[in-house]
C-alpha cells in the first residue's frame, strides 16, 4: 500500500463566512458575518479527529455566531443584561466584547480538531433588509425626542439661573 500523505499548513490563516440573518435577543433580524484568524496547533488531531477540519471550522464559527447574536440587541435596549459585565450590552456598541465571546465558543468547539483561534471579527453588521427602514425611522425618532429633551432641560435650567439671580440682586420674584 501506498502511504497517504496530506500536508497541512502551520501558518496563520483567515475564514471570513458569509453573512447570516440571525434574530437578536429582540428578535430584531440582523444581517452579521464573522472573519476569523486561525491556525492548526495539532495536526495529528486536525487529521484524525475529524473529518475535514476546515469545513468542522466554517460550521462551528457559523453555529457560535448563532449562539452568541441571540444573546444581544442589535443596539443598546434598556433592561436587557446580555453579559453580566459593564459593557453597552449591543452588537453595534460592544462588538468587541461579543467578538471576543464568539472567539471563546469557537476555541472550545475547535479544540479537539486541534485548532487555535487567534481572533473573531464581525465584519458586517446591519438590521435586515426588510426592518432596516422602519428601524432607521425608531432611531430618528428616538434621536428627535433626545433632542427635545435636551432642549426643555436647557430652557428650564436658564429659567432657574435667571430665576436665582433675581433673588440674588433682590427683585424677590416669590418674596
Amino acid at each position: 500500500k501506498e502511504a497517504v500523505t496530506k500536508k497541512i499548513s502551520l501558518k496563520i490563516m483567515t475564514l471570513s463566512n458569509a453573512r447570516q440573518k440571525i434574530n437578536d435577543c429582540l428578535g430584531n433580524p440582523v444581517e452579521i458575518g464573522i472573519a476569523v484568524t486561525w491556525r492548526v496547533v495539532d495536526t495529528g488531531k486536525a487529521v484524525f479527529d475529524v473529518d475535514n477540519y476546515k469545513e468542522f471550522l466554517s460550521l462551528q464559527c457559523d453555529s457560535a455566531l448563532r449562539n452568541i447574536v441571540r444573546l444581544y440587541p442589535y443596539d443598546v435596549s434598556p433592561g436587557v443584561d446580555t453579559t453580566g459585565a459593564p459593557d453597552e450590552g449591543s452588537l453595534r456598541g460592544s462588538s468587541d466584547v461579543v467578538a471576543a465571546r464568539i472567539r471563546e465558543e469557537i476555541q472550545a468547539k475547535v479544540q479537539e480538531a486541534g485548532l487555535e483561534i487567534l481572533e473573531a471579527r464581525i465584519t458586517p453588521l446591519a438590521y435586515a433588509s426588510e426592518i432596516a427602514a422602519a428601524m432607521l425611522q425608531r432611531q430618528q425618532a428616538s434621536a428627535i425626542i433626545d433632542a427635545r429633551k435636551m432642549i426643555v432641560e436647557g430652557a428650564v435650567g436658564t429659567v432657574e439661573m435667571a430665576l436665582e439671580r433675581l433673588n440674588q440682586s433682590g427683585v424677590g420674584v416669590f418674596n
